[in-house]
């Protein structure tokens, strides 16, 4: 059901949409049409490797999302999907969990028989289609391998029950329109202009440069023969800073609240707006001995009504919303690179999002697109615009 067939209500109120019953079989055939004669497997990562010999870590206390893999998509496979839908593998493996968000995968893995592989020699070469199911996204990295090695796939960080049922449950075809409709009516933008207004009455504006660049979409398709990595679920329209100035807000984990000072598109400074000053030193620190961990490489807005799932890779997507991201954006068609960081482990892509579950103290005020001399409301208070609804076909 697109966007246009729903009514406001709902559109305003995620939580009372309907999806239909999750379907591997939908799923998978619709993102990755044509499926017949591919060969497919599942990726995980794993902190203790000696947990995936005989799938120990399903008796280990923990590690959801791995047995969200195993039940849902590797025990799915094996029961009747792969004859379904013409695929054969099926087979399961392990990495290294890399403690961070899309960070370079070690080349070392491990079959259900305990058994080291290697994902270059091993993986990338025998399967056509690869799906990623970990606790840190593997996004950037497998963009890069499946240009190397000409392989499709799809990345689903973080999956929980409540994505399975809604985010994955979805018409992949529906999301790619209505996302392409989203694209359409942001392409071209010359600067964004988003206003954060604080409990305390401060009106914080960030400012960020396009160049009137081609916006771009992460819709859910990976269709056909190119090399290509879908993120799951999807529904995101996104750009690539070319520059950035102003100031935002960030929450950090522990409920610290900081003001970001951003100079040619770098945080140059956090400022302590309440909370823990230990939190804000240590972000300090981090910019002085590292500076391009806060260069920000993407700004990005969610183009579907999902309801929200605790977990960024959905709730990113929910319209209304909007994230910034800081580190590499290689992936993204960007310029900034794991190599240009200090040290590997800094060469993340961190989303910082937006929206009223996640940043209950900070409200997305207005969020403005200026192109060709003109400018328009996106967002107003995490709702949807005129113009964006317009966009979507709602009347």
């Amino acid at each position: 059901m697109s966007i246009a067939q729903l009514d406001r209500e709902i559109i305003f109120d995620p939580e009372k949409r309907e999806f239909p019953e999750f379907s591997l079989a939908r799923l998978l055939g619709t993102v990755f049409d044509p499926t017949a004669g591919c060969r497919i497997c599942i990726l995980t990562d794993l902190e203790d490797m000696s947990l995936m010999k005989d799938f120990g870590f399903l008796q280990a206390e923990g590690h959801e999302v791995q047995k969200k893999a195993h039940e849902k998509f590797y025990l799915g496979l094996k029961d009747g999907v792969l004859d379904e839908l013409g695929m054969s593998g099926g087979d399961m493996y392990a990495f290294k969990a890399t403690g961070g968000s899309n960070l370079d995968l070690a080349d070392a893995c491990w079959d259900a028989e305990g058994k080291e592989l290697s994902l270059d020699k091993d993986i990338y070469t025998n399967y056509d289609i690869v799906l990623c199911i970990s606790n840190f996204s593997a996004t950037a990295p497998l963009t890069a391998k499946c240009r190397d090695f000409g392989f499709r796939g799809a990345t689903l960080h973080g999956v929980n029950d409540i994505i399975l049922a809604s985010g994955l449950s979805v018409d992949y075809n529906v999301v790619s329109a209505d996302t392409e409709n989203v694209r359409l009516a942001m392409s071209g933008a010359d600067e964004i202009e988003i206003d954060f207004s604080l409990e305390d009455g401060q009106l914080l504006t960030l400012t960020i440069l396009l160049s009137a660049q081609e916006a771009q979409k992460s819709h859910g398709l990976s269709q056909g023969d190119e090399p290509d990595v879908a993120n799951l679920p999807a529904g995101e329209v996104y750009y690539v800073p070319v520059g950035a100035h102003g100031q935002f807000p960030m929450k950090y984990e522990d409920g610290t609240l900081g003001l970001m000072e951003v100079k040619d598109r770098d945080i140059v400074s956090a400022t302590l707006i309440s909370g823990n000053q230990a939190t804000i030193d240590e972000q300090n620190a981090r910019l002085k001995d590292d500076p391009m961990t806060g260069t920000l490489g993407e700004l990005g807005f969610g183009t579907q009504v999902l309801p929200v799932s605790g977990a960024d890779i959905q709730d990113e997507k929910i319209l209304g919303t909007c994230h910034i991201a800081t580190g590499r954006d290689d992936h993204l068609g960007g310029d900034i690179e794991p190599s240009m960081f200090k040290k590997h482990e800094n060469s993340t892509h961190d989303d910082i999002l937006f929206a009223p579950h996640k940043t209950p103290g900070i409200d997305l005020a207005q969020v403005r697109m200026k192109r060709g001399g003109q400018e328009v409301i996106l967002i107003e208070h995490y709702r949807p615009s005129e113009y964006l609804l317009k966009a979507l076909g709602v009347s």
